[in-house]
């Protein structure tokens, strides 16, 4: 057994990130992914990014554990060929614009339709319904109107930042992965299959909920304009390098005062309690930073973790890569790929004591495994070279 979800099948009609990342997830947790792709149009990230003309580090990323079909979905006959797969899966995800799929014939009624019990999954930008659900949309667009830009810029008043990481994309896979197990949790105990539904909008402002809006959660005391707390980050310099330092409770805060030689600070009425630092909070950091200034990092570190304040070094990638901590956690590992050579690559990072999970192998070439699915469901030599030649596969 090769993880938790072995001996699920999972048909994926995802591109891009979002979709790919949440069926990697599930297929690093041991399904039986199979991405189906466009034979004239593949998947975007094929071609997005670092890389050669074969595989992108992007695609490789989020493609792992899967197997590859190509198909001509606006042909009948590959329709046909689509139906015979569902009949064999448990989960059916797509993240095409809302009213594509209905287009092709392949939303839920007629997949419903073959497989009654079968988790039919939809990953939209800002839902099937509304003002723009037939807009396209991309990560930044997202961190726009979901309020995440001005949550990165400190404050309303101040010019909105982008996150320089795609989280949207990757936080809404993130939460389809989880609701698609979750769903197949409910077929095992009912029986009943239903629709998934996961827009990124609704997952980054449902994430964005749990710590930043704070602000608009007591309704009739809403903040009309949210101002900063402070516009210093908890990045400090040093006389050599960046650290970061967070002293949250009281007890770490006495440890901070005593190890970088101010305990007069513990006398400071600015700083007597944790809501009086927060207030004060510009002062409090601006009187860090020249304290954390009189040291190199690697003093500073010692000390801090010493006396129980919590403390890093700030990493560049490649830096991260060889930490003892990150070493430690054995997370990074290197594979070797049968075309693009050898990878670097994370493990998945949920550990499980009782169906470890693996990289079986890794990103499929367009189309790699399509002789071998077909006949996996029956479609003979002879018919599989007809449907080449009918351009209905690859």
């Amino acid at each position: 057994m090769s993880g938790p979800l072995t001996g699920y099948r999972i048909l994926d009609l995802t591109t891009v990130i979002s979709g790919p990342f949440a069926t990697m997830l599930l297929g690093d947790q041991g399904a039986d992914v199979i991405k189906i792709e466009s034979i004239e149009a593949p998947d975007h990230a094929r071609g997005a990014g670092y890389g050669d003309s074969k595989f992108t580090a992007t695609f490789l990323n989020n493609n792992r554990n899967k197997r590859g079909i190509t198909l001509n979905l606006k042909s009948e006959k590959g329709r046909h060929v689509l139906f015979k797969l569902i009949e064999t899966a448990d989960v059916f995800i797509q993240n095409f614009r809302p009213g594509v799929v209905e287009r092709l014939g392949i939303d839920e009624d007629p997949v419903r339709a073959i497989k009654p019990d079968i988790i039919y999954a939809s990953i939209s930008g800002f839902g099937e319904k509304g003002p723009w659900s037939h807009k396209p949309v991309y990560d930044p667009i997202v961190q726009a109107i979901s309020g995440l830009t001005t949550i990165q810029a400190g404050s309303d008043e101040e010019r909105p930042r982008l996150v320089r990481t795609i989280l949207p994309d990757k936080l809404t896979g993130m939460t389809a992965a989880q609701a698609v197990t979750a769903a197949l949790a409910h077929r095992e105990r009912t029986g009943e299959g239903q629709h998934v539904r996961v827009s990124m909008l609704d997952s980054v402002v449902a994430f964005l909920w749990s710590s930043d809006m704070g602000g608009q959660t007591f309704i009739g005391n809403e903040v009309d304009t949210q101002t900063a707390a402070t516009f210093i980050d908890l990045i400090y310099e040093t006389s050599t390098d960046y650290i970061s330092v967070s002293a949250m409770s009281n007890k770490q805060w006495h440890a901070l005062c005593n190890a970088v030689g101010h305990p007069e600070w513990l006398e400071d009425e600015r700083f007597k309690t944790p809501a009086l630092r927060d207030k004060n909070a510009n002062a409090r950091l601006e009187l860090t930073q020249q304290a954390l200034l009189t040291k190199s990092a690697v003093e500073w570190l010692a000390l801090l973790d010493e006396a129980g304040v919590p403390c890093a070094p700030v990493l560049k990638r490649k830096e991260m890569i060889e930490h003892p901590v990150v070493k430690a956690s054995e997370l990074i590992i290197e594979t070797e790929h049968p075309v693009a050579g050898p990878l670097r690559q994370t493990r998945p990072a949920a550990r499980f004591s009782e169906s470890s999970t693996e990289i079986r192998h890794g990103a499929p070439l367009h189309g790699q495994h399509t002789d071998e699915l077909l006949e996996e469901i029956g479609i003979s030599q002879s018919e599989r070279s007809r449907l080449r030649d009918k351009g209905v596969i690859s």
